[in-house]
């Protein structure tokens, strides 16, 4: 599962980018260029990849009954 958050989340950081600069008319060649909301909805979706991305790495807390032990010496 983590693998497919990851994926989800790179391609909505790449297509976020991309409207993001076609949206400030950097980017040129779409019915996006120079249309300001594309750059906010570039911007919200390289958010939310982000967000995933964050998720998708996070460490889970260890299961409750199993404690941790110090390693043997």
């Amino acid at each position: 599962m983590k693998i497919v958050l990851r994926i989800i989340a790179v391609l909505l950081i790449l297509a976020g980018i991309v409207w993001f600069l076609q949206g400030i008319n950097i980017l040129p060649g779409s019915f996006m260029t120079g249309h300001v909301q594309w750059a906010a909805y570039g911007g919200i979706a390289f958010l939310v990849g982000l967000g995933l991305l964050f998720v998708a790495n996070r460490k889970r807390p260890s299961t409750p009954g199993k404690e941790s032990q110090p390693p043997s010496q």
